[in-house]
């Protein structure tokens, strides 16, 4: 049975107009995202009332906080996750097309939907290959990015698609939508990736990170934003925004990575413009040459649209 923690406090004149989310971190001592996670389920109350995580707070308010102990963070929790698509399903893998908002596997700190979750969800047998958490992972999209992925059901397709991806054979395949207009029009950019030396859950480049090279050609250039074909030889964290961002083109949307939140409101993006459109590889059984696809998400494709149209 779930532990409970209610907790009744007002709120300090220090916090006066504070974001619910950001009191409630402040004076429980929990992170943004867990305080985000609690206004959302509905454990949280003002005065009395519901609230959302962006509304303000007055000196003298009562926040109600009802905290459920977390479970451990790492276990995989079986759920039908909403907007998963399975692409294609064999002995040896499934390819999925993953939205926006889902992790990969559970992590510290994650406590939303997870491909793995809902692989084990829905009936599906993967892999035992891998840490618990993450078996039968062979690649990874960021929460924020939406996409085609492969997973490997079988103990073999693991070995031969972990190989694969370490030797650079397969072909990834992304469309970005970057501000401004990139000069070349095509280019490589080839600079190592690191931790951001002041913010932990940012990447830079620097100078003692990891070898990163990123392919780009530009597919279609409008007024404010141009459209990339964009093909990734290794796989870092964040690989494609940091790397755009350091030509000063940040993907569309991506405020993390400085993109301008004006252009992202005006297309209407609450993420970055990045999809994994194509993923191509040696069928880890048949050794035939596979491809898969996944078109652009509805978010995705209204905002290009309001980029094309723009004058």
């Amino acid at each position: 049975m779930t532990q409970v923690d209610h907790r009744s406090l007002s709120v300090p004149d220090g916090l006066a107009g504070e974001r619910v989310d950001a009191a409630i971190a402040r004076m429980f001592g929990l992170s943004r995202t867990r305080a985000a996670d609690l206004i959302a389920a509905g454990h949280v109350q003002l005065d009395g009332a519901d609230v959302g995580k962006s509304d303000r707070v007055l000196p003298g308010a009562v926040l109600d906080v009802t905290i459920p102990s977390m479970a451990d963070p790492l276990e995989i929790v079986p759920e039908i996750v909403e907007g998963i698509g399975i692409i294609h399903d064999d002995d040896a893998i499934v390819v999925i097309d993953k939205p926006v908002g889902v992790a990969v596997h559970p992590s510290p700190g994650w406590s939303g939907p997870t491909v793995v979750g809902h692989l084990a969800g829905a009936g599906f047998r993967i892999a035992t290959s891998g840490a618990s958490e993450r078996q039968g992972i062979v690649q990874r999209l960021d929460v924020g990015t939406s996409g085609v992925m492969v997973i490997a059901k079988s103990e073999h397709a693991y070995s031969v698609l972990k190989n694969a991806f370490r030797n650079r054979t397969v072909d990834k395949t992304y469309h970005a939508l970057v501000q401004g207009h990139p000069d070349p029009l095509e280019g490589t950019v080839d600079a190592p990736i690191g931790r951001h030396p002041k913010a932990d859950y940012k990447f830079a480049v620097m100078a003692d990170g990891r070898a990163s090279v990123t392919h780009y050609n530009t597919l279609e250039a409008h007024r404010f934003a141009s459209l990339l074909e964009v093909h990734l030889e290794t796989g870092r964290t964040h690989q494609i925004r940091v790397h755009m961002a350091a030509l000063k083109h940040p993907c569309v949307g991506d405020i993390t990575y400085g993109a301008d939140p004006t252009l992202a409101r005006r297309v209407g993006l609450e993420r970055q413009w990045l999809h994994a459109v194509r993923l191509g590889f040696e069928h880890p059984e048949t050794g035939e040459q596979v491809s898969y696809e996944s078109t652009y998400p509805a978010d995705l494709a209204h905002a290009l649209e309001v980029i094309r149209d723009a004058h």
